[in-house]
């Protein structure tokens, strides 16, 4: 590319490539993806750093693993010190615009845009710090249950198709504003950024009967019993109270029906994105980037959301389309944090001019077909790495993937290692079969490289304890610090500002879609059976 290419990255929120057809599935429809797939570099071995939104999006725009920013959870500030792609891209000559949402946590709601178009969705404070030292019969901080699966279905309005409509609109005006100022001679980068298809499960009809509820699909992995669960997935279970909102059949395909025709609502949006690209010409020199911040399970093994290092919540889709982008498949497994020295190079930069070491690697040669496709570049078979340390966890968790292998570490319980290839499902552990003790210390030492989980497990808590006490000083007051941008009055209060508030928005649009639907009631009296709760951390 002799000249700068245009940058315009579309993140979703919450989207598992298995529920793609350009991954393979044979029921949901996004024709508006598809054409970025035609014409362009499909990554199908693409992972997040960290299954939980602000994490991975921290991680995201730094390039840099969670552990070495401090992003670990929902409730963590990303510091003004800390730079950004939108920094590196602003040194390279670029303007920089942030539509929709990226939950930043912190008084820097711009970390390096010029602009910001729209408000966020979620708070921008330590309303959602987890807290490990609670009782797992406490609500998370984020309200986050299964309850919504019970109240999937068809709606006339959500707030969520309120932000995403806004996000829309202000995407597809800059990209009109961008074109008339076609003799600026600075290049840019937009990211316009979606909160679907994240639950609720909720969505207007007109996108539910696109699908036939009958041909909707059914989980592949039923649901495991809780005692043979893993420990990480038996604490997801009481934390996300599954004891409280038994899930039935009907109750699933329901969720499902609603997560297809989510991703269908998206599709639309991001054709409007597209449609604007080739209308005006931008698409002309404009490379597009198509992620997600994480996965969903989606009823796969008996779990929802994401939050788990199984492949729908920890796998992600990639997509590199538009000038000089290859039209090709790539297997090699790649992460969140490569997109942003990528991006770095296809502007004409160089990675190691940045003023911080990135943990991720560009894949340029990728992108562009110079080469096989390898992440490294040079037929080196690198490794990926998630981390997860929000609520629901017993202590940090981290993935490992290199090659068809995949290590899952929570510190003080027993790993899991499984091989994709030969078991994608992810049921067969081989940690506890000794023929593979070479391969789990081999993928244990690349876990552990500047890792400490014991370290980090300590320096989480603490953290932990230090947000818990500043948000309880002055929640409720006049000086409960609310860092939530805002794009146009009334941006503070018009989307969901913190857990538990019973008022504003939060209370009316955020809980309840149009008309007011009564919330799934929990299974009375559902309490923890104390020999099904997780065992104790093993000390070593």
């Amino acid at each position: 590319m002799s000249k700068q290419p245009n940058i315009l990255v579309i993140m979703v929120d919450e989207l598992a490539p298995q529920f793609m057809p350009d991954y393979g599935h044979d029921v949901v429809q996004t024709p508006n993806i598809s054409r970025l797939a035609a014409r362009g570099t499909v990554f199908d071995n693409a992972y997040t750093s960290s299954p939980l939104c602000a994490p991975a999006r921290a991680s995201f725009m730094t390039g840099r693993l969670c552990p070495e920013i401090n992003a670990y959870d929902n409730g963590a500030e990303l510091p003004a010190s800390v730079p950004t792609v939108a920094h590196f891209l602003r040194s390279l000559g670029y303007q920089t615009s942030l539509i929709g949402k990226m939950h930043f946590i912190g008084p820097d709601q711009l970390h390096g845009f010029e602009e910001r178009l729209t408000t966020d969705i979620y708070p921008a404070n330590f309303s959602w710090t987890a807290n490990w030292n609670a009782s797992l019969n406490e609500p998370s901080p984020a309200g986050a249950t299964v309850r919504p699966v019970l109240e999937a279905g068809p709606c006339i309005r959500s707030m969520q198709m309120d932000y995403d409509d806004e996000v829309s609109n202000k995407s597809v005006q800059k990209l009109y504003d961008l074109a008339r100022n076609g003799e600026s001679d600075k290049p840019f980068f937009v990211v316009s950024s979606f909160t679907h298809p994240h639950p609720p499960f909720t969505i207007q009809q007109k996108y539910w009967d696109m699908y036939d509820h009958d041909e909707i699909d059914l989980p592949r992995i039923d649901e495991i019993p809780l005692e043979q669960k893993d420990a990480g997935s038996q604490y997801l279970y009481f934390s996300h109270q599954y004891n409280s909102y038994p899930i039935n059949e009907e109750d699933v395909r329901n969720a499902r029906h609603a997560y297809y025709s989510m991703i269908s609502y998206t599709d639309t949006l991001i054709g409007r994105l597209l449609d604007t690209l080739e209308e005006t010409g931008l698409d002309d020199n404009t490379v597009v980037v198509f992620v997600s911040d994480h996965g969903e399970m989606l009823g796969e093994r008996g779990m929802w959301y994401k939050m788990s290092m199984f492949e729908h919540s920890v796998r992600v889709p990639m997509i590199f389309s538009g000038t000089g982008i290859a039209r090709r498949r790539e297997g090699d497994n790649t992460s969140l944090i490569d997109i942003v020295p990528t991006l770095i190079e296809l502007a004409g930069g160089k990675v190691e001019e940045m003023p911080v070491k990135l943990a991720g690697r560009s894949l340029k040669r990728a992108v562009t077909g110079d080469c096989s496709g390898t992440r490294g570049g040079d037929g080196e078979d690198a490794a990926v790495v998630s981390d997860f340390s929000a609520g629901g966890a017993p202590g940090p968790v981290r993935m490992v993937k290199q090659g068809s292998y995949k290590l899952i570490m929570t510190y003080g319980y027993e790993p899991l290692l499984f091989n994709l290839q030969e078991d994608p499902q992810e049921l067969n552990n081989l940690a506890v079969d000794s023929t593979h003790a070479k391969t789990l210390a081999h993928l244990q030492a690349i876990a552990l490289q500047n890792y400490d989980p014991g370290e980090y497990d300590a320096r989480i808590r603490q953290s932990q304890r230090e947000r818990i006490f500043l948000r309880g000083l002055s929640e409720g007051s006049e000086t409960d610090p609310n860092w939530a941008f805002v794009a146009q009055p009334g941006d503070a209060d018009r989307f969901v500002r913190g857990g538990g508030l019973k008022k504003g928005a939060h209370a009316t649009k955020a809980r309840y879609q149009f008309p007011k639907k009564s919330p799934a009631s929990p299974t009375p009296n559902a309490e923890l059976d104390p020999s099904i709760i997780p065992p104790p951390r093993i000390q070593r």
